[in-house]
């Protein structure tokens, strides 16, 4: 097994484009860490520079506590599960998980050990004489994912492997390579541009944004404690609500945006005293707001008018869309609602649970 890190890690292509800025990041020796991001920030590079795929412009990458900058792929120990499955047609799966070992020139008996153990684990035994075209999509990937297990690698490296399976086998297969991980006790970094993925997988979740990494965290204080607003708004679906203010000052302070006018707990004041007036954005996830169905609020109620947009039933929940002005949000409940189109309605947030971002830095200020 091995542990994994980078110290300031930089790929630079040769057309002056950073792909990877300056990467700091310590991988435990039997972790699942999570690389996620959406599409073009730089997370399956950094996967193929640990790999040896891509070369590192400056900064290091260590296996096992030593810099594998100039180690060929080959002599890493380390084994790769690609978005495509890249099986050889003509040969059947007990050959096409026994290859690597055969150019290694193990010994036959060991590679049929081998490849009869990662089978059993992967429940693919049954297809071991068969082809690769008599094979579901689901079960090629389990093919591939056991041709990377005969190896016993030091890490298991995954980039978007479920990304070509349909829902309900992404599903299943995420659920196979979670016993995986439990079963073998290895390294595993996984890239996946899908942040359920990454938050039903990881032990440590590494969020990107254009080459440089947000936050290194569990998937449980990614959610609720993000460090600024992009990680707030990729992690969690639907996505956080935004809302564009200020913070007014007063017998109690509130955040202001047009009509809206929402009281500010006491806590978040205290790390915002300086920034009166000063435009901030307010953000609250869809199930910490709460919807009161009448069409004028009591007197009284801090609950803010709005207009519902459009309510989408989704089985154990729904969501209702709701606008007032240039302000729209999303609440989600897990009660079935009658509510329409149209209709005048009272939303109330928990104070609780609201995050403020500063609106030019974007970093978390409360």
């Amino acid at each position: 097994m091995a542990s994994v890190k980078l110290v300031n890690a930089t790929k630079v292509y040769d057309n002056s484009v950073t792909a990877i800025d300056r990467a700091n990041l310590s991988i435990e020796d039997r972790e699942f860490v999570v690389l996620v991001g959406p599409s073009g920030c730089g997370k399956s590079t950094l996967l193929r520079m640990i790999a040896g795929l891509e070369d590192v412009t400056s900064g290091e990458i260590l296996i096992d506590g030593k810099v594998v900058n100039e180690v060929p792929p080959r002599d890493r120990d380390i084994a790769m599960v690609f978005q495509n499955y890249a099986l050889y047609p003509h040969m059947s799966v007990y050959d096409n998980m026994a290859f690597g070992l055969k150019m290694r020139k193990m010994e036959k008996s060991q590679i049929r050990r081998r490849v009869n153990e990662a089978a059993e684990i992967l429940q693919i035994r049954e297809y071991l004489e068969r082809k690769p075209r008599a094979l579901s999509g689901g079960q090629r990937q389990r093919v591939a994912l056991g041709r990377a297990i005969v190896r016993k690698p030091k890490v298991f490296l995954f980039d978007e492997p479920l990304s070509n399976l349909d829902a309900k086998l992404r599903v299943q297969t995420r659920i196979e390579i979670n016993r995986l991980h439990k079963t073998l006790r290895t390294t595993m970094i996984y890239v996946t541009h899908d942040q359920v993925e990454a938050m039903t997988m990881g032990d440590k979740i590494v969020v990107m944004k254009a080459g440089v990494i947000q936050q290194v965290d569990s998937p449980m204080n990614l959610y609720g404690n993000p460090a600024n607003k992009f990680v707030a708004g990729f992690i969690g679906s639907p996505s956080m609500n935004f809302i564009r203010g200020v913070i007014d000052s007063g017998k109690t302070p509130h955040f202001k945006s047009g009509s809206f006018s929402i009281p500010v707990p006491a806590a978040a004041m205290k790390k915002m005293k300086r920034r009166m007036r000063a435009e901030i954005i307010l953000g609250v996830r869809p199930e910490h707001i709460a919807i009161e169905e009448n069409a004028k609020p009591k007197h009284g109620s801090k609950a803010q008018p709005m207009t519902v947009d459009v309510v989408e039933p989704v089985g154990n929940e729904t969501l209702v869309y709701l606008r007032s002005g240039d302000i729209a949000l999303c609440s989600r409940t897990s009660e079935a609602v009658a509510m329409k189109s149209g209709q005048r309605v009272g939303v109330l947030f928990n104070p609780s649970k609201i995050l403020f971002f500063d609106a030019k830095t974007e970093e978390r200020v409360a």
